[in-house]
């Protein structure tokens, strides 16, 4: 970043811008591994650094120069330095006498004037700061910046799109005619001229992914998804590309919708349109924008998917909904979260599951990285960006001690909040007393809290009953899944006042004048409102690649139609992956030690009961 030194005067010049509770089975069907998953695990021929990422030749070509916006150079305005006066002189000889033009000039005692040496009053300004406030807004700017304050709740919600999106125009993405460089139409984003930024997105994620480039290296020479239909509906953002890219490298054509309305990086959705994927997807979609992504996926003529990868369920859902016969060619689903996976059960369970399904949620490398350490970061990410909030001092009740409420409460508590915990396991409950947290109902604590953070998986956590009586100002946000955790239609009512104060954050007021601050709208707050660790999504991408490779290749009959977690080896070989990035080197077991503990050298080292 460059830096400029401009005039006082001139700086002065910048204009203002204004589920049921259902348990999984506890004799889950355990996987086994198909001839092209141990091909994908395999090390390369010819050697070579398996962990290194992909050249940049064997990445999915980035878009071309016309994709993207070039950025207007923006020169300053133009305007004449005002002279400062001159420091005044103690010498008593001299008198002082004020020029027309606001100068400062000496009177010497023979009668000459001489003007004072004249000092400008500088500060210094960054150079991308200067173009950005010397840029007028434009009116849609304009209105888009003040709108909120006395807009009613239905507007509120509608005004979804982010306050940082370089695009001021307002019309629905439904109703543009885009096309990509390459003539294409087929997708549906923001603005497809942001693709040029998407792809430096991606390009950055790519560094923090290594056992996606390693296997995008390893694999892509067999293809093992060659002849792949691939439906998907994930949240949309960097992490989310670089795994399409890999699926589309190893030989998959793909399809994707968003999982999560406002999580979607059009940037990201717009780079991907531009390299041929078909994405359907922006942040701040409606309700019935959703769906109609969805549907415009898996309702396209001429193209059947045969497999899903599913975040929460709704791409399921829909399909078992509005195109059951789509599951006569559909070999399985890949899923994600606890929710997705609850309704995979419930289906199971009611035998109407006609396909394989694939829980990677509970798989070891999901649950103990991406739940515990990613939420361990980006709950505080998410809520400083949204409340400017310090956390030391503040009482804060979590619901909920799984694994991303335990991320959330040991970040917390390390920041010095005061954390109560919530929680109807006795395990998990258990597990939070001994780490130090006090286990407490929420009705309890609801009066004196400050922050308000859901994380079960469950409905109707946080109810309306609990919203009355929070103190004024109380942050309420939800951390799992699915928005069912706090129940906002219960606020959807003519008594209570809602403001956008900015992007994801609304004021819900009460006819008293107490108000709380929710976020998100009680959606998922982390994508929502911020971002999360790159190195974690890539242990959870690498693993989600793999179920695909599996369940593709899997012979018939390998998998009846159930829900099934993955193999410790599948697991261990993720983790493996990653580890050069630490410079880690693992111990080997000698072979009298392995005959000891009764062990392959190689692996699985841990029986399939036992718990991280």
């Amino acid at each position: 970043m460059s830096v400029q030194v401009v005039s006082a005067a001139a700086a002065a010049k910048v204009p203002e811008v204004d589920l049921k509770d259902l348990s999984p089975s506890e004799a889950e069907p355990q996987l086994g591994l198909s001839t092209a998953a141990v091909s994908a695990m395999a090390p390369p021929a010819g050697g070579g650094d398996p962990e290194a990422p992909a050249p940049a030749a064997e990445r999915p070509p980035a878009p071309g120069p016309g994709s993207g916006p070039a950025a207007a150079a923006l020169s300053p305005a133009a305007g004449k330095v005002p002279q400062a006066s001159a420091m005044k002189r103690s010498d008593p000889h001299h008198q002082h006498q004020r020029h027309r033009d606001g100068g400062e000039a000496l009177l010497s005692p023979d009668g000459t004037v001489t003007e004072a040496p004249r000092t400008v009053k500088k500060q210094i300004q960054f150079a991308d700061q200067k173009q950005e406030f010397n840029k007028r807004p434009t009116k849609i700017g304009r209105r888009s910046l003040s709108r909120s304050i006395s807009q009613s709740s239905t507007d509120s919600y509608s005004s979804a799109a982010s306050y940082t999106d370089s695009s001021d125009d307002e019309t629905s993405p439904r109703d543009k005619q885009q096309k990509n460089s390459k003539g294409s139409s087929d997708f549906c984003v923001k603005n497809i001229k942001q693709a040029e930024f998407g792809r430096r997105e991606i390009e950055i994620a790519e560094q923090e992914m290594p056992a996606l480039m390693a296997l995008r290296k390893r694999a892509q020479g067999e293809k093992p998804l060659a002849g792949a239909k691939i439906v998907g509906c994930t949240h949309i953002t960097a992490q989310t590309a670089v795994l399409m890219e890999t699926l589309g490298a190893l030989g998959a054509q793909c399809r994707w919708a968003a999982c999560n309305i406002y999580s979607t990086l059009n940037e990201v959705a717009a780079a991907l349109a531009e390299s041929g994927f078909p994405v359907f997807a922006w942040k701040g979609e409606s309700e019935d924008d959703f769906w109609w992504c969805i549907d415009r996926c898996v309702n396209v003529e001429g193209w059947q998917p045969n497999m899903i990868l599913d975040d929460g369920g709704d791409l399921t859902h829909w399909i078992y909904k509005k195109y059951p016969n789509m599951f006569k060619k559909i070999k399985g689903i890949v899923e994600e979260s606890v929710t997705g996976v609850h309704r995979l059960y419930q289906l199971s369970k009611a035998g109407k599951l006609c396909v394989p399904a694939m829980n990677v949620n509970d798989s070891v490398t999901k649950q103990k990285f991406d739940n515990l350490y990613c939420c361990r970061e980006s709950i505080l990410d998410g809520l400083k960006r949204t409340t400017d909030m310090m956390f030391g001092g503040k009482q804060v009740v979590v619901c909920g001690y799984g694994e991303v409420g335990k991320g959330c409460c040991a970040a917390l508590k390390a920041m010095g909040s005061i954390v109560y915990v919530t929680e109807i396991d006795p395990i998990c409950a258990l597990q939070a007393c001994m780490d130090g947290f006090r286990l407490v109902k929420l009705n309890e604590v609801i009066r004196q809290v400050d922050i308000v953070i859901t994380c079960t998986g469950n409905k109707n956590v946080v109810t309306r009953e609990h919203l009355d009586r929070m103190k004024n100002s109380c942050i309420v946000c939800n951390m799992g899944h699915s928005n069912t955790e706090i129940d906002v239609a219960s606020l959807r009512t003519p008594e209570l006042t809602w403001e956008r104060v900015r992007s994801q954050v609304d004021h819900v007021i009460w006819p008293d004048g107490k108000r709380i601050v929710l976020l998100a709208e009680g959606r998922l707050l982390n994508l929502s409102c911020s971002t999360v660790p790159t190195f974690v999504l890539s242990i959870t991408a690498t693993t989600q690649a793999l179920a695909l490779i599996e369940l593709y290749n899997a012979p018939e009959g390998r998998y009846k139609q159930d829900v099934y977690l993955l193999p410790k080896k599948m697991d261990e070989y993720v983790a493996s992956l990653h580890l050069p990035t630490f410079d880690a080197h693992l111990t080997e077991l000698t072979d009298e030690q392995a005959k000891y503990l009764g062990l392959n050298k190689n692996g699985p080292f841990k029986p399939n009961y036992y718990r991280y």
